[in-house]
């Protein structure tokens, strides 16, 4: 399984290290058979992040057809008031605003066919689900996303799932930031099998929480 996390300018740091870690670990635990890179729609380049100017290198161009996994991170920053409208010196560290500047790069091109290829899952962290709806891309589809971004999910036609992680198949997210630990878990768990992430969660010293949400199974009644 090769999982390629994609970086862009304004991403959310811990979106891309927690699950960079897991794959990375799977890699040492399954002798090679996991690997994980970091990359970029323009190609390789240092790029920045929106926390305190943390910068990662992607050393690799986005391959939306390479077959295993691409994680799309969410951006940090701040979110802003609801109606505000910032002038332009002030717009830089809005949330709203990294996330749109994505949108003007080849990046939803590229995961539109990451999205239709057989052989590749889709991740997203945060808002990274954000991003793929404000792209058009998570209509009628399963997905979370942090919390204050719910109401984008459903506005852009996804079915929004208050969970903490949501499998819809060949798409998977994650809610919160430090949800993109139990994510990677997940698809470890999922792809290469159980005993590898446990010896991953062990390695991290992390408890996976509450249960990963699918489309399956009886309707719950109302309580």
């Amino acid at each position: 399984m090769h999982v390629q996390i994609v970086l862009f300018d304004g991403f959310d740091p811990l979106d891309v290290i927690a699950p960079f870690e897991v794959p990375h670990g799977g890699r040492t635990a399954t002798g090679g058979a996991v690997s994980v890179a970091l990359v970029c729609a323009e190609g390789p380049r240092e790029v920045v992040g929106g926390t305190g100017g943390l910068t990662l290198r992607a050393s690799a161009a986005l391959d939306p057809e390479r077959p295993g996994c691409v994680l799309v991170p969410g951006a940090s920053g701040r979110v802003g008031e609801p109606g505000e409208v910032p002038g332009e010196e002030d717009a830089d560290d809005l949330v709203p605003v990294r996330l749109g500047r994505a949108l003007t790069t080849r990046l939803p091109e590229l995961m539109r066919t990451a999205m239709a290829h057989p052989e590749v899952t889709v991740a997203t962290v945060c808002g990274g689900s954000a991003l793929l709806a404000m792209a058009g891309l998570l209509e009628g589809r399963h997905a979370t996303t942090h919390h204050l971004g719910m109401d984008l999910l459903d506005a852009t036609g996804a079915h929004a799932v208050p969970a903490r992680v949501v499998d819809d198949g060949d798409l998977v997210s994650g809610a919160g930031v430090t949800s993109g630990l139990d994510l990677a878990l997940h698809l470890l768990d999922r792809e290469i099998g159980p005993r590898v992430a446990h010896a991953v969660e062990e390695l991290l010293a992390h408890e996976r929480r509450g249960i990963v949400w699918r489309a399956t199974g009886p309707r719950p009644a109302s309580f």
